[in-house]
């Protein structure tokens, strides 16, 4: 995150180690809210010393943005919203727990949700956890979130629980001389979802 911050731009990272209950296995995922133009991002990591194993245009669902993701490792890449995001979809990395690279420095732990939709609240020594459901209110103010937030993550994840995670709307790898925003441009051409995500 360090290169990001030291060219202002806004980037953290979320999920367990913003939690901090981090394991050996896990990923590190960092997310850009607002990118600069692309290729000025990507120029950055070169210069930053970053190299990409690739990169790909993900979006989950016809209805929610579509993101560029640079992988730079097996379980460490970089994301970015290819449109705005919508309330719901930004509040998704506060349900999951995010910090800023000055909260890293300063080793602080967040509250967040995870993917067994237990909230995990740090502590002096380690953690609590507890259910989210049947106390999404209670959650999405220790959070910080709207309560719909909250109650789109849990109908997500309790999808994924009974049928399994069923593949994303569009996963498309980028050949090394491709530009995620003409990639974005071509394919909403052919797909109205994506025309329609870029004019709301």
């Amino acid at each position: 995150m360090r290169p990001l911050t030291e060219s202002h731009i806004e980037a953290f990272t979320y999920g367990s180690i913003a939690r901090g209950d981090v394991s050996e296995g896990s990923d590190i995922d960092i997310f850009i809210p607002k990118p600069p133009i692309h290729a000025m991002l990507e120029a950055l990591f070169e210069r930053a010393g970053i190299t990409s194993t690739h990169r790909e245009l993900v979006q989950a669902t016809p209805t929610y943005a579509a993101k560029g993701y640079i992988h730079i490792d097996e379980n460490k890449s970089y994301s970015f919203p290819l449109v705005s995001l919508r309330t719901v979809e930004m509040e998704f990395y506060r349900f999951a727990g995010s910090v800023t690279t000055s909260q890293l420095n300063e080793n602080e732990r967040v509250p967040g949700v995870d993917k067994r939709l237990m909230l995990i609240e740090p502590t002096e020594h380690g953690h609590t956890e507890a259910p989210v459901t049947g106390r999404e209110g209670v959650v999405a103010k220790k959070l910080g979130i709207g309560v719909t937030s909250v109650l789109d993550r849990v109908r997500t994840l309790r999808r994924r629980e009974r049928v399994g995670r069923t593949g994303v709307y569009i996963k498309r790898i980028l050949a090394p001389d491709e530009d995620f925003g003409e990639l974005y441009q071509r394919l909403a051409r052919r797909r109205p979802p994506l025309r329609r995500r870029m004019r709301t």
